[in-house]
Parts: C-alpha cells; sequence; structure tokens
C-alpha cells in the first residue's frame, strides 16, 4: 500500500496504546468490524511489537507503528508485522531509512522547516503533532498554505467534537485519534460503535 491508501481507509486513524497483548486481537476486530481499518499501534509500551504481531493475523486491519523514534525501531517493527510506520518527528536520518526501506512513512511536523526537510527527501504526506498544542485548526491551515503538496493527519488533542471540523480542511486527509479505544479491558461492542461512528466523520 502508499502512504495515501493508508490514509484514505478511513477518516480517523485510531492511535493505540495497549500494555496487554491479550487485548490485542479483540480491539482489532472491534475497530475493523465498526469500519477502523488503519491501526496505530504505538512503541509505548513493552508489549507493542507482539500487539502489532497478533493485530496483523485479524482480517481487514491494516496495522502500523507509532512513535518510531529511529531507524531500529523502524525494523523491529516492520519485522512485526507494521505495515506503515508514523513517528512523532522527522529527523533525516529516520526520514532516510524509512525511504530506503519503502514502508509508508507519516513523520511528525510541527513547523515549515519540518516540512521542507519531509520535502527534500521526497515526502509530502505529514503527521501533523502535537494537533491542539501546535495551534490547532489555524495553524494547519497557515502552513498547508505554501505547502500545496502537502497533506496531513492531525493528530494530538483532537477528539470525536472536533474530528469533522479538521476534516473539513481540504489539505487534511485523516485525522489521528485516541478517543475510539479508551483505555481499560476492552469493551467490544462500545469500540465498535465508536469506531463505526468515527468512520462516518467526514468533512
Amino acid at each position: 500500500m502508499t502512504i495515501d491508501e493508508v490514509m484514505e481507509l478511513a477518516p480517523v486513524v485510531p492511535v493505540l496504546v495497549i500494555d496487554n497483548i491479550a487485548d490485542a486481537r479483540p480491539i482489532a476486530e472491534a475497530l475493523v468490524a465498526g469500519g477502523l481499518r488503519a491501526l496505530e499501534v504505538t512503541l509505548r509500551t513493552p508489549a507493542a511489537l507482539d500487539v502489532i504481531r497478533e493485530m496483523a493475523k485479524v482480517d481487514g486491519a491494516v496495522v502500523g507503528a507509532g512513535t518510531v523514534l529511529n531507524p531500529d525501531q523502524l525494523e523491529a517493527a516492520v519485522d512485526a508485522g507494521a505495515r506503515f510506520i508514523v513517528s512523532p518527528g522527522l529527523t533525516k536520518t529516520l526520514g532516510k531509512a524509512a525511504v530506503k526501506s519503502g514502508v509508508p512513512f507519516l513523520p511528525g511536523i510541527a513547523t515549515a522547516a519540518d516540512i521542507m526537510r519531509g520535502l527534500d527527501l521526497g515526502l509530502t504526506r505529514f503527521k501533523f503533532f502535537p494537533a491542539e498544542a501546535n495551534g490547532g485548526i489555524p495553524a494547519l491551515k497557515a502552513l498547508a498554505a505554501p505547502f500545496h503538496t502537502a497533506r496531513f493527519c492531525p493528530t494530538g488533542g483532537i477528539t470525536e467534537a472536533t474530528a469533522a471540523d479538521w476534516l473539513a480542511i481540504p489539505a487534511v486527509k485523516c485525522v489521528g485519534g485516541s478517543w475510539v479505544v479508551p483505555k481499560g479491558a476492552p469493551d467490544k461492542a462500545k469500540i465498535e460503535a465508536a469506531a463505526r461512528a468515527a468512520a462516518q466523520l467526514r468533512g
């Protein structure tokens, strides 16, 4: 898949922080059943790589790794079955490694210089992060204006109530959100219902 194809699977990419490997499949099954196929498993827990392996077994799930900080983590995530990579920022080292690997890559940006660094590497799809803390919708609109080829997935502080406003921006292809899967033991029915509502969000 290309990064565009990943970003177009649904308007919301669930951002997942999962501690318990046993929760992986139930969560992935509920999200896919609700219409959210692109799943970002953040590398913030010791279980993350095993969670990616488990979720990758679920039919219809396109599982990626988030919070990827360096080439070693990128390689480990791909080896675990990640089909796309998301990072909170963009360094030349990570960017070059991602481009060389050929894996769909969504690097984090917060400034015009970040975007220009990405463009120098041949990248045009970015995660605007942390979206609300970096000035919200006005900031992204201002950044998007001079970079007309760039498209974005804002993540960080976005809620079910505000997601549609972000998705209404022409340069936004999808948003990242953690609200779809609340912390604690997974309730498959509630997750599926939240996923279904998120899948219907359109700008």
